[in-house]
């Protein structure tokens, strides 16, 4: 056999051995990646929703799920808004909590960012930007405070913290929240959001 062939046939051989061991544990870790992404969500939702002892989800499509966080008693304390778009380098995804009268802000978490590191990725850290969304106003569009505040109490009941050097990623964060809102909003509107969902704890 030339060498040529054989080099053919080795390449070959190499390349499927390796498309069928890439093929395997794609198989094998599908759920476990796939149960990893729904604690995290989980977890999220409590994080949102504070007194959640369970969740539901409500309503789902793409870059846009609703859960209702539940008591006790089963009753729905708040909504839990996973929702994601475009920021300053990539996707955003992020949990907002609200009142279930999807008036007032409970937390913001951010779920996945790839937001430029010391900047943009700023929006993941607490004391700089998660503060600012707690118990926010959000009966009307959510607005941004410039230049950036150094205290909450700096805030009217309708503005977040923008983040100095950062206000691409900020606006983006921003418009995500606001534009999954008045989703949700039309949603409850058109009678979409359904109750009769499974339970995800």
């Amino acid at each position: 056999m030339k060498l040529s062939v054989r080099m053919v046939v080795v390449l070959t051989s190499i390349g499927l051995l390796s498309g069928s061991f890439l093929a395997t544990v794609g198989h094998l870790t599908k759920e476990r990646i796939a149960l990893n992404k729904q604690r995290e969500i989980e977890a999220a939702i409590i994080q949102v929703v504070p007194g959640t002892v369970s969740s539901q989800r409500l309503y789902e499509e793409r870059d846009l799920s609703v859960y209702g966080g539940k008591d006790n008693e089963g009753n729905i304390i708040g909504f839990a808004i996973h929702a994601s778009g475009i920021g300053f380098q990539d996707k955003i995804s992020l949990m907002l909590g609200t009142n279930s009268s999807l008036e007032r802000t409970n937390r913001l978490a951010i779920l996945d960012q790839k937001e430029t590191p010391g900047l943009g990725a700023k929006i993941t850290d607490y004391e700089f930007f998660l503060t600012y969304w707690e118990n926010r106003d959000c009966s009307v569009p959510l607005t941004l405070h410039k230049p950036a505040a150094s205290s909450p109490e700096e805030l009217s009941p309708t503005e977040v913290n923008t983040i100095t050097g950062a206000t691409i990623s900020s606006e983006a964060v921003l418009s995500i929240v606001n534009g999954s809102l008045e989703q949700v909003r039309k949603l409850i509107q058109e009678g979409k959001l359904s109750s009769e969902a499974q339970d995800v704890n």
